[in-house]
């Protein structure tokens, strides 16, 4: 039976990635392309590096503007804020900016002093997300973290004086030795700073990580359970909505993840960044990513381009039968799902491309009907994984 022809309605919104791939110290639970430094960063060099994969990527834009900035590591904030305001600088003029556009930038606390807060902020930062993950000391040594409560407690306190008033908190839960009264310890501290969004979520073991090796005596199940609901209404109790697995808000929702999560186009540029991009006027959907190491994407420029971006490392296209768990892994993850429109307009699918395992879900009390939108059930929610292998690995 021939694939379905993708017939694209609309361009779907398009943000930046931008990776910034060294550390002070790799953590041992980080499975991200992160890399240890014991030498001075080649900042500037490594800007050049990323306005030239930039505007190499730029027509991908289609004459879209962005509508949010991520940079994500690693540890952006070992990069001055001059450094970080010469990247954006380069990309409103290429690209061009939303009026309202969303810059993100990750930051730990220990890798920054107020002035270069503040300094972010000028240079157009207008969010700032902290990888606070414990305020304990003895967790934090447990997760290798460089800093310790004293500094983390001085990193949002240094946020919010810098002018900051769209914060996010990545907070971990279900540590190595922690108790419920630990966890909630840490959820209560960083309630009483009053984010506008929290990153809270369990710690996982993951492939390629020290911790995969050596595995750490993570607490029981049932105390992972009682962690995860007393926790869930404390933040709710708090004011806040979880609108994701991991997210909630009271403020602003992360716009630049909500883009990823309802199959928005993105641009990635940095070492190891990938891009999902959409093409009508050539029936094509496709995934880029760049050069992992960053000695390698440093050096790329001056290397022969295998494709038109030399720091491209390699680049596939979704196929029609790819395109349905492709828009589900992540729509799904939102509390409401996605309007269903969206899986035509951004899939080129009918929408009864996701039949009939839909129908089959929704019997099961998986999912909601799909007429208006395409969502899991709070017990769908609960077995994800279950759902999403209706549609392939």
């Amino acid at each position: 039976m021939p694939e379905p022809v993708l017939t694209m309605l609309s361009l779907p919104p398009l943000s930046l990635y931008i990776h910034i791939p060294w550390c002070v110290r790799k953590c041992p639970y980080c499975d991200f392309n992160s890399h240890q430094s014991d030498t001075e960063l080649p900042e500037s060099e490594y800007i050049d590096a990323l306005i030239q994969d930039l505007n190499a990527d730029a027509e991908l834009a289609q004459g879209r503007p962005l509508g949010s900035i991520f940079f994500g590591g690693g540890t952006p904030s070992l990069f001055s804020a001059a450094a970080i305001g010469r990247i954006l600088d380069h990309a409103e003029r290429r690209i061009g900016f939303a009026s309202d556009i969303e810059i993100t930038l990750e930051a730990n606390p220990g890798t920054f002093e107020q002035a270069r807060f503040t300094d972010y902020r000028r240079a157009g930062v207008n969010r700032l997300s902290i990888g606070i993950q414990s305020f304990a000391d003895q967790q934090l040594q447990a997760l290798g973290r460089i800093h310790d409560a004293k500094a983390a407690l001085k990193a949002v306190d240094t946020a919010r004086r810098a002018g900051f008033d769209n914060l996010n908190l990545d907070i971990m839960h279900g540590l190595p030795g922690q108790s419920i009264e630990a966890a909630m310890n840490d959820l209560d501290t960083a309630l009483s700073f009053a984010p506008e969004h929290f990153s809270w979520y369990q710690l996982t073991i993951e492939r390629n990580t020290v911790f995969y090796t050596k595995p750490p005596t993570l607490p029981l199940e049932d105390t992972l359970a009682d962690i995860q609901d007393i926790g869930h209404q404390r933040l709710l109790d708090a004011g806040f909505s979880r609108y994701e697995v991991s997210a909630y808000h009271r403020g602003p929702k992360a716009r630049h993840n909500i883009n990823y999560w309802q199959f928005g186009d993105y641009l990635g540029i940095g070492a190891g960044a990938h891009s999902k991009i959409t093409q009508p006027e050539h029936n094509v959907i496709f995934r880029q990513w760049k050069t992992r190491q960053p000695e390698h994407y440093l050096a790329a420029h001056n290397t022969p381009a295998r494709l038109k971006n030399p720091y491209a490392a390699g680049r596939e296209e979704l196929t029609a039968a790819m395109l349905p768990l492709e828009f589900l892994i992540n729509g799904l993850r939102l509390s409401d799902g996605c309007p269903s429109e969206y899986f035509s307009q951004r899939t080129g699918l009918a929408g009864d491309a996701l039949e009939p395992q839909w129908q089959q879900l929704l019997e099961r009390d998986l999912v909601t009907p799909r007429h208006e939108r395409l969502a899991a059930t709070a017990f769908g929610q609960r077995f994800l994984n279950d759902v999403l292998s209706a549609y392939g690995d």
